[in-house]
């Protein structure tokens, strides 16, 4: 669920840097630097139960940003295909079945652009569509899609081919009941549905900014309550479908949010990636992971601390579970975070074949499993030969 992904955050600060990287996220302030040797004792975890699984290749590069399951047998990875760096190509799906991921007819989605986000509808929502997912179109309009059964239809909403107005990212409630980051009028938005299967929609009041910007939100998520929580720049808000409600303004010098996890409003996690104060071309990213107590935020130590976390995920009941990195010192496999109740703890995916680079940008966890899926893309720079990458843990 993706929020925003490593991907698409270090693409945007690719031009600025000369660093060749895929994924966008945003790190730890202090603890970015270029070039030298990897640090002395810092072992490699040993490889948990992740493997890699084969997905249809597409046009290259490709470009997973977000992966979403309803249950064992059902799961949607969307992105796109034929990117050449900050230019987006055209939108890319594909479909788990039980058994293989198979390739997801869009051709019928006539724009050049990319799906950004997919969310599931919860098993038992009344009347919910099973998949909902948004898409950046690069004539500048954002489109809302409905999975059909066999594949992605557009769905009407308010703003609907209105210059400006552009989705972000999806999140499903527990009721079924959709909401959407956005823009909209100038403002950072929350696009709401008022029932299951999306046939009434309503925007909430613009997001109140210090600076009075309007940040893209790349991240939205549901927390227990029902609350629609939103990240983008350096700004954390939740909305209660009253009121906003702001917390304090992140710090960092070139901070990229890559998710959001809020357990309740005193409990909540971030990733992402900063790039500190400037440097020598190619120099890499800090990698950021962040908590918010109530209070105020604090840097929590990550088992290793020069690359980025790309996506955060839940288990079952809500509570942190795991996070997917990439790591600049050892990118031969994909560099996951596993919380112990305590503690974030290394463990490794499969390793990856001489020439590709896993940079696991979304996380989903698979309903009824304890399984998560992971997807993302095969170098660190989003161009050919990159191909679509999807792992999965149990």
């Amino acid at each position: 669920m993706r929020r925003r992904s490593f991907v698409r955050g270090l693409t945007a600060t690719t031009a600025a840097t000369g660093l060749g990287l895929t994924a966008a996220g945003h790190g730890h302030a202090t603890a970015a630097a270029g070039g030298g040797n990897r640090p002395a004792g810092n072992a490699r975890p040993r490889a948990a139960a992740w493997r890699e699984v084969p997905v249809p290749a597409g046009e290259p590069a490709v470009l997973l940003n977000a992966v979403a399951a309803a249950g064992p047998d059902l799961a949607w990875a969307v992105g796109e295909e034929a990117r050449s760096g900050s230019t987006s190509g055209r939108p890319l799906a594909r479909t788990w079945d039980g058994s293989a991921w198979q390739a997801t007819d869009v051709s019928h989605l006539a724009f050049a652009g990319s799906l950004r986000n997919v969310a599931a509808a919860p098993a038992g929502a009344a009347g919910a569509v099973a998949a909902w997912a948004v898409a950046y179109d690069r004539a500048g309009a954002g489109h809302l899609l409905a999975w059909d059964g066999a594949t992605w239809r557009e769905h009407d909403f308010p703003g609907r081919g209105e210059s400006g107005t552009e989705l972000w990212a999806v999140a499903v409630a527990p009721d079924g009941t959709v909401r959407i980051s956005g823009t909209r009028d100038g403002g950072s938005r929350v696009l709401r549905s008022d029932d299951a299967a999306g046939t009434r929609w309503s925007w909430s009041p613009p997001l109140p900014t210090d600076d009075g910007t309007a940040p893209s939100l790349w991240n939205v998520h549901v927390d227990g309550a029902g609350a629609t929580w939103v990240s983008g720049g350096v700004d954390v808000a939740r909305y209660d479908d009253r009121a906003w409600h702001v917390l304090p303004r992140l710090a960092g010098l070139r901070l990229s949010v890559t998710d959001l996890l809020p357990t309740t409003p005193d409990d909540i996690w971030l990733t992402g990636h900063d790039y500190g104060a400037g440097g020598p071309p190619g120099k890499p990213p800090g990698v950021v992971l962040r908590h918010y107590d109530g209070t105020a935020w604090s840097d929590v130590a990550a088992p290793f601390t020069v690359g980025s976390l790309g996506a955060i995920a839940p288990d079952a009941a809500g509570r942190p579970a795991l996070i997917a990195g990439w790591d600049f010192w050892d990118g031969a496999s994909a560099h996951y975070l596993r919380w112990d109740g305590t503690a974030w703890t290394s463990e490794r995916g499969p390793a990856a074949a001489q020439g590709v680079t896993p940079v696991m940008s979304a996380l989903a966890p698979i309903p009824g499993t304890g399984g998560f899926w992971s997807a993302g893309t095969t170098a660190q720079s989003p161009f050919p030969p990159a191909q679509a990458r999807i792992e999965r843990y149990g």
